[in-house]
């Protein structure tokens, strides 16, 4: 992590038109089912399978397999464009390119790739199960076990906090194979939903992003051939690093997505609303206060931008990834508090959208990385790189 490396904020053309694209999508086909989405608590089926057709699912998935052979940056444009509209519609697509495909297409075999990776550019959707009760920033003290029968593995144990879980088809798992050896035992599995043994649990009752299901998983003496074990026997620990990785650049750029949904209702709603005679965006305090709010949201946008243009070039980005998705959390439940409270009473209301964006920005400080451990990740890189 050093500071010769300058930010790459500029788009190509084919970007602007590719982001441009998601955006008329969100606001086509997202926004119309935000509420029902939010009431039902689950992602409206119908609207799945425009994801796939406008190749949303398999951005960074070489043409090959049926993917679009884009960038992390591209990931990055699609998820905040989606975000700024509906965190949970967002995080189907996220959790698909950054946790799901990332993994297969960069640690899968031959094999894994053809057969897997056209499906999840297609018509099936995958979900990332390394969390446990028992591992949470502790992410490799797993319980999972996996042991070697034969041709084929028997997995048991259960993953919890699941994104993606209840529609998901295919699933990368994380299991320790030799105990014995600590987190070096971790092995990744690419398990199939109608895998004997396996189950998907209890779906989670949730502060925000509702409409996106977190679900527990169940492995009862599940079985997984031999073939499906994703990267080496014990190398899991590196699999997983790496992804949420890249995992962190998505979660920012929903963060960003988030914050700017948020502050471009509240525009509207400040230059709409009147007291003592003159609308509220007049008064130089809330003025302010709104230069504020737009300024932190393009500096987080910024290293979000920057840690994604870096990872596409090649570079390690554990310290740019740790800061920009801590940096975009932050921001993001600073500023849509905020925007609650400059609607007033109305902002904590459901009549109006904000009460949402803000339930919705604490999960980024949470998941993929707690920000404490986005800390200790910075603080490393920074000891390391000094």
């Amino acid at each position: 992590m050093t500071d010769s490396r300058p930010a790459l904020t500029m788009l190509s053309e084919e970007e602007e038109m590719f982001r441009d694209a998601v955006n008329r999508f969100a606001e086509d086909e997202v926004r119309p089912r935000v509420m029902e989405m939010e009431k039902a608590t689950k992602i409206s089926p119908d609207l799945l399978p425009k994801y796939f057709e406008l190749g949303l699912m398999g951005i960074e998935v070489p043409e090959e397999y049926g993917g679009a052979g884009g960038s992390l940056f591209m990931v990055t444009l699609a998820v905040e464009a989606i975000s700024k509209v509906d965190a949970s519609a967002a995080i189907v697509c996220d959790v698909q390119n950054t946790l799901v495909n990332y993994p297969i297409n960069r640690y899968g075999t031959e094999e894994q790739k053809s057969k897997y990776l056209p499906m999840l550019t297609s018509d099936t959707v995958g979900a990332y199960a390394l969390s446990e009760s028992g591992s949470g920033s502790d992410a490799f003290g797993l319980s999972a076990r996996a042991d070697k029968k034969g041709d084929h593995w028997i997995l048991n144990g259960q993953k919890l906090w699941i994104t993606n879980g209840a529609e998901a088809g295919l699933f990368v798992v994380f299991a320790n194979a030799n105990p014995s050896a600590g987190y070096k035992g971790i092995t990744a599995f690419i398990i199939e939903r109608d895998f004997p043994g396996f189950k998907v649990g209890k779906k989670e009752d949730k502060l925000g992003i509702r409409a996106s299901s977190t679900v527990e998983l169940l492995l009862d003496n599940c079985e997984v051939p031999e073939e499906n074990v994703l990267g080496p026997v014990g190398q899991g620990y590196k699999v997983a690093i790496e992804t949420l990785n890249e995992g962190r650049i998505g979660i920012g750029a929903q963060m960003i997505g988030v914050a700017q949904g948020a502050l471009t209702a509240t525009l509207a709603y400040l230059n709409e609303r009147k007291q003592f005679g003159k609308s509220l965006s007049e008064f130089q305090g809330i003025q302010f206060q709104v230069a504020q709010a737009a300024t932190e949201v393009e500096a987080a946008r910024l290293m979000v931008y920057n840690a994604s243009r870096l990872k596409d070039a090649g570079h390690d980005i554990a310290g740019e990834g740790a800061m920009a998705k801590l940096l975009s959390s932050q921001v993001c439940e600073r500023v849509t508090s905020l925007c609650v409270e400059l609607f007033g009473g109305y902002g904590y209301t459901k009549d109006y959208p904000v009460e949402k964006f803000y339930r919705d920005a604490k999960i980024g400080a949470i998941y993929e990385g707690t920000s404490n451990m986005q800390l200790q990740t910075i603080a490393k890189a920074i000891l390391k790189s000094g």
